[in-house]
């Protein structure tokens, strides 16, 4: 176990040679390497903006179910305030109707005209008012 590294061979010029051509093709390399950097780059963000984009379709389409039940539920009260509406109507046609005269009334009041026609008639012949009235003129046909 000894405290200092053994000290390394020194380069032979077959050595030299090998890396000077194992940096010539490694300059390449690293362009390919940040190529390929650049290229996991644009995929990283290429699936961010995937992810974000089915995010988005996803809200979107529970704001559409919101809005469409947003929708029936309108639909809904629209319909239950035409009902109401509609019932409204009934109940003042209805009100209107039962504040008519009934058959009775009618009938009563149609035989109180008719005797007082009678009552009236009558009062003008014995008090001989009907004098007082103007005199028709004869009907042509029945002069000679």
């Amino acid at each position: 176990m000894s405290a200092s590294p053994a000290p390394a061979p020194a380069p032979t010029p077959a050595a030299v040679e090998k890396p000077a051509a194992a940096v010539a093709p490694s300059t390449p390399a690293p362009a390919g390497s940040a190529v390929g950097d650049q290229l996991a780059r644009i995929e990283d963000k290429t699936a961010r903006i995937e992810d974000k984009y089915a995010r988005s379709e996803q809200l979107l389409s529970r704001m559409e179910e919101k809005i469409e039940g947003a929708t029936t539920r309108m639909n809904e009260v629209a319909r239950q305030s035409d009902l109401a509406a509609l019932r409204g109507e009934v109940r003042s046609i209805n009100e209107r109707v039962k504040r008519s005269p009934g058959t009775g009334a009618l009938v009563l009041t149609a035989i109180i005209t008719a005797v007082l026609t009678v009552v009236l008639t009558v009062a003008v012949q014995r008090l001989n008012i009907d004098s007082m009235l103007p005199q028709r003129a004869a009907p042509a046909a029945t002069q000679p």
